[in-house]
């Protein structure tokens, strides 16, 4: 079983709100990238053997969901530890677009991730929340820069 480095970018989040991964129940993973248009999470996953053959069994305290359907959360306002917030969400984040081939195209890349971004803004104009879609074609192999 080996790690797969993941980054989430939150893109054009509305101002003000603070953003965090959940990790396990309670748990929280703050920003490793903060600007006025991007919020990005450097996390990594574990790969399991696929119980089903349909494809990678992620694992780690950040995955949520049967190991067929895993997603991980994406918090805001208050779910992030922002007390004072008039927001209370969370967005959820599908892994199912991570497949084998990509996860052996990271192989012997120094560097190398995959990459999801999601729009940070709901229709209402707060934070991001239920199951988002994943913007630019989905998860992809990114470099570090």
């Amino acid at each position: 079983m080996h790690e797969v480095p993941l980054r989430i970018a939150v893109v054009r989040p509305p101002p003000g709100v603070a953003w965090a991964v959940q990790s396990g129940r309670n748990g929280l993973i703050q920003p490793s990238e903060h600007t006025d248009t991007l919020i990005a999470f450097d996390v990594a996953v574990r790969v399991g053997a696929s119980r089903t053959g349909a494809g990678p069994t992620l694992l780690g305290d950040i995955t949520q969901g049967p190991p067929t359907e895993r997603f991980l959360y994406v918090n805001s306002g208050k779910r992030a530890g922002q007390a004072d917030s008039c927001w209370d969400r969370r967005a959820k984040v599908r892994l199912s677009g991570i497949t084998l081939p990509m996860l052996r195209s990271l192989e012997g890349h120094a560097g190398a991730r995959l990459e999801a971004r999601i729009a940070g803004t709901a229709a209402d104009g707060g934070p991001a929340c239920a199951t988002v879609p994943l913007l630019e074609g989905g998860w992809r192999i990114a470099f570090l820069r």
